[in-house]
C-alpha cells in the first residue's frame, strides 16, 4: 500500500534554503503539502526560480512559497526572519535550522584569525539561538490547546511572536504545565489515565504533550559529521556543529513536554557548493569518498528527505535524536 508524507496545512521555515539541501528541504517539504518560506542571503536569481518553482509569487506575499532575504549572523537577525515568515504566511509549525558557513581552506588554530571564528560561530550558533527562541515562541503562542489550568490561549494564530522587554531581553510564554521528563520522579506526578488524552483535532494531549499524529511544532537543527568527530584545521566548524548537537538535547528536554518536537540531522558530506572546490580537487575528492563506506558523498535531496521526514507524524515519538546521514563513515549511537 502506497502512502505519501503528510504535511498539509503546516508551515514550514528553512534557513538558507535557495541552494543545496535548504532547496531540496523547501521542494519536498511542497511535494508534501506545507506551505514553506525560506531564507537567502545572495542567491536572489536561484530563490525566485525555486519559489517559481514551488507554485509561489516572488519573494514577497502570501502564496504557498516564499522566499526573504535576510542575513543571519546574530540573534536578531534570526527572530526578525522568523516574523517576517509568520508575517507572510500567518502562523509558524516547522523550523529547519539548514544555513550555515563552512571556510574551505584549511586554517591551523594557531593561524585562525579572530574574525574568522567569531563569524562561523555567529551565522551557525548565534543566528540560530535567534530563530530557535522566536520559533518556539510561535508555536506555543498559536497552540489551540492549553494544559490543565493554563487557561485559554491568550493570542491569536496569525500573531506574530516578538520579544518582551525587561532585563532578560527575551521571554517565553510560560503558560504549559513543567513536568520532569526523563525524570520517573517527575512522571511519576502524572494521572496515568490523562497521559494519553486526546485533545479535539490537534492529537495533542490534555497534559501539554502530544499524543499520536499530533505536535505543537517541530524543529530540525542540521549539524555535521564534524559536530561528532571534530575537524581539523576547521576548528570554528566544528565547535558550532558539536554545540547545535548540544542544543538539540538540552531542547528536547525542555520542549517535548509542551509538544514541540526537536530532533538534529548531521550529514557527512554533501555535493554542494560550498564543498565543491573541496571535492573537485582530485586528490581530496579521491580521499574523501574512499572514507565513506557507500564510495560516494550524498546528494542534497539525501540529506532533505530525512529533515523532512522527523517533520511529520511517522516521526512523532522521536525528539533529542541525531540522525546521522553520512554513508556509514562515521559511526555513533
Amino acid at each position: 500500500m502506497a502512502f505519501a508524507l503528510d504535511l498539509d496545512g503546516k508551515v514550514a521555515l528553512v534557513t538558507g534554503g535557495s541552494r543545496g539541501i535548504g532547496a531540496e528541504t523547501v521542494r519536498l517539504l511542497r511535494a508534501a503539502g506545507a506551505r514553506v518560506a525560506f531564507s537567502f542571503r545572495k542567491a536572489r536569481a536561484q530563490a525566485e526560480a525555486l519559489v517559481a518553482e514551488c507554485g509561489g509569487t516572488g519573494t514577497a506575499g502570501d502564496g504557498p512559497c516564499v522566499a526573504i532575504e535576510q542575513d543571519l549572523s546574530t540573534p536578531a537577525d534570526g527572530r526578525k526572519l522568523v516574523e517576517s515568515a509568520v508575517a507572510a504566511m500567518s502562523r509558524l509549525d516547522i523550523l529547519v535550522a539548514n544555513h550555515g558557513v563552512w571556510e574551505a581552506e584549511d586554517v591551523p588554530i594557531a593561524q585562525m584569525a579572530d574574525a574568522q571564528w567569531r563569524h562561523t560561530l555567529a551565522v551557525n550558533l548565534d543566528a540560530v539561538f535567534g530563530l530557535v527562541q522566536a520559533a518556539v515562541g510561535q508555536m506555543l503562542r498559536q497552540s489551540e490547546f492549553a494544559a490543565p489550568g493554563a487557561g485559554p490561549e491568550s493570542s491569536p494564530k496569525n500573531s506574530a511572536f516578538r520579544p518582551s522587554e525587561g532585563a532578560g531581553g527575551f521571554s517565553l510564554p510560560n503558560k504549559a504545565a513543567r513536568f520532569g521528563v526523563a525524570s520517573a520522579t517527575g512522571l511519576s506526578s502524572l494521572r496515568p489515565d490523562r497521559l494519553f488524552q486526546q485533545a479535539p483535532e490537534t492529537g495533542a494531549t490534555t497534559s501539554g504533550t502530544t499524543g499520536p499524529g499530533g505536535a505543537r511544532g517541530h524543529i530540525v537543527l542540521i549539524s555535521s559529521t564534524a559536530g561528532q568527530r571534530g575537524e581539523a584545521f576547521h576548528a570554528d566548524y566544528a565547535v558550532t556543529k558539536g554545540a547545535l548537537i548540544s542544543l538539540t538535547k538540552s531542547l528536547s528536554t525542555e520542549l517535548a513536554p509542551k509538544g514541540i518536537m526537536v530532533n538534529c540531522v548531521a550529514p557527512g558530506w554533501v555535493a554542494t557548493d560550498m564543498s565543491k572546490a573541496t571535492l573537485a580537487d582530485p586528490a581530496t575528492g579521491e580521499k574523501t569518498a574512499a572514507a565513506i563506506p557507500l564510495g560516494r558523498v550524498a546528494t542534497p535531496r539525501e540529506i532533505a528527505g530525512p529533515i523532512v521526514f522527523l517533520c511529520t507524524p511517522l516521526a512523532g515519538f522521536i525528539s533529542g535524536e541525531i540522525l546521522n546521514v553520512n554513508g556509514g563513515a562515521v559511526l555513533v549511537g
